[in-house]
C-alpha cells in the first residue's frame, strides 16, 4: 500500500484496486487536476475501513474483483460503517453484469475501466459532491426496474448466487470458485443447486449458454 497527501482543498480519494499498474496510471491521471488527490491506495478490500478512518476521504474508487473480498461485500461493509461516504465503482466488468446490483447495494456511480479520463473525472466530481453517475441506459433500467414483471432469470439470484453463477459460466470448477470466494466446495455446491433451481436448469452447460446469450460473459 502506498499513500500521498492531499494538497489544499482537493477532493481526497482512496483507490482500491489489485492491479498496481492501473492504480499508478489512475493516480497519475488524477494528479494532473488540482481539485482531486489520491490520499491512499490499497490492493485488498479488508484494508479499506482503516484507510477511511485514517484519511477521511470524500470518495472511494473501488474495483469489483479483489483478491480477498468481492466488491459487493466491500460495498455492504462500507455502507454499514460509513453510510454517508460515496463509492464509485471502476471495473473491467461491463455494466450489464453488475451495475444495477451495485447501485441497489448503495454505490453512487459505476464506470468501466475503458472510460475516458475526462469521464472518470466528471464522475469523481459529481459523486464526491453527493450526486449519482451512471450511463443513460443503466439510469433508465434502474428507474423502470420496479415495473418489470418479466425479469431475466439471472436477476432472481442473490448477490452471492450471481457471483457463483458468473464463475460457473466462465468454466471454473467448484473447487476453483471456492478458493476464489474463500468458501468450501460444499457451500459452492449448495449455491450451484440453488442457481439451477431458480433458473430452471439442470447442468452447467445451460448456465454457460445462458450467460453467452445474455452477454454476461
Amino acid at each position: 500500500m502506498n499513500q500521498t497527501t492531499s494538497p489544499g482543498k482537493a477532493i481526497p480519494v482512496v483507490v482500491v484496486d489489485d492491479h498496481p499498474m492501473f492504480r499508478r496510471g489512475l493516480k497519475n491521471a488524477l494528479a494532473e487536476t488540482p481539485d482531486i488527490a489520491v490520499v491512499a491506495e490499497a490492493d485488498q478490500g479488508h484494508l479499506l475501513p482503516g484507510l477511511i478512518r485514517r484519511h477521511q476521504p470524500r470518495l472511494i474508487i473501488l474495483d469489483i474483483a479483489l483478491p480477498d473480498k468481492h466488491g459487493l461485500e466491500v460495498v455492504k461493509q462500507i455502507r454499514e460503517e460509513f453510510p454517508q461516504l460515496p463509492i464509485l465503482i471502476l471495473s473491467m466488468y461491463p455494466e450489464d453484469q453488475y451495475a444495477v446490483r451495485f447501485f441497489k447495494a448503495g454505490v453512487a456511480g459505476y464506470l468501466t475501466k475503458d472510460s475516458s479520463i475526462d469521464l472518470i473525472l466528471e464522475a469523481v466530481r459529481k459523486v464526491a459532491a453527493g450526486g449519482k453517475f451512471a450511463s443513460p441506459r443503466i439510469t433508465e433500467k434502474l428507474a423502470f426496474d420496479f415495473l418489470q414483471t418479466d425479469k431475466p432469470a439471472h436477476e432472481l439470484l442473490s448477490d452471492r448466487e450471481y457471483q457463483v453463477f458468473l464463475k460457473i459460466a466462465e468454466g471454473k470448477t467448484l473447487t476453483e470458485i471456492g478458493e476464489e470466494l474463500s468458501l468450501s466446495v460444499k457451500t459452492i455446491s449448495t449455491y450451484r443447486t440453488r442457481i439451477l433451481e431458480k433458473m430452471q436448469m439442470k447442468k452447467n452447460a445451460e448456465i454457460i449458454l445462458y450467460a453467452i446469450e445474455h452477454q454476461l460473459i
